[in-house]
């Protein structure tokens, strides 16, 4: 018995929908970044899903390509979010923008 593609797109687009919703409303960089990576996980879902209601492997190899992309992101991120944190002893989003020379 197999589950039919369409709960894994309903699932992806709820993981994308708690993802967009925690951007938009939480204001901390740490908590924006790993909402990000959660809607990255949600499109790498309906990538696997379609490439596999398609028998196509176009879809997973770009997933491959996502996650790399994902990484370097969060690498990045992170560590622009830490120098920031050691200078201003908060992540908040809100506050960086007097951060502006």
């Amino acid at each position: 018995m197999t589950i039919p593609a369409a709960w894994y797109l309903i699932v992806s687009a709820l993981l994308f929908g708690i993802g967009a919703t925690g951007v938009l409303v939480r204001r901390n960089a740490l908590v924006m970044f790993m909402c990000i990576e959660l809607m990255l996980n949600a499109a790498n879902l309906a990538l696997v899903t379609f490439a596999r209601v398609l028998h196509d492997v176009g879809g997973q190899a770009t997933v491959f390509f996502v996650l790399v992309v994902a990484a370097a992101e969060v690498t990045v991120g992170l560590g622009i979010v830490v120098a920031i944190f050691r200078t201003r002893h908060s992540a908040v989003v809100d506050d960086l923008h007097e951060l502006q020379g």
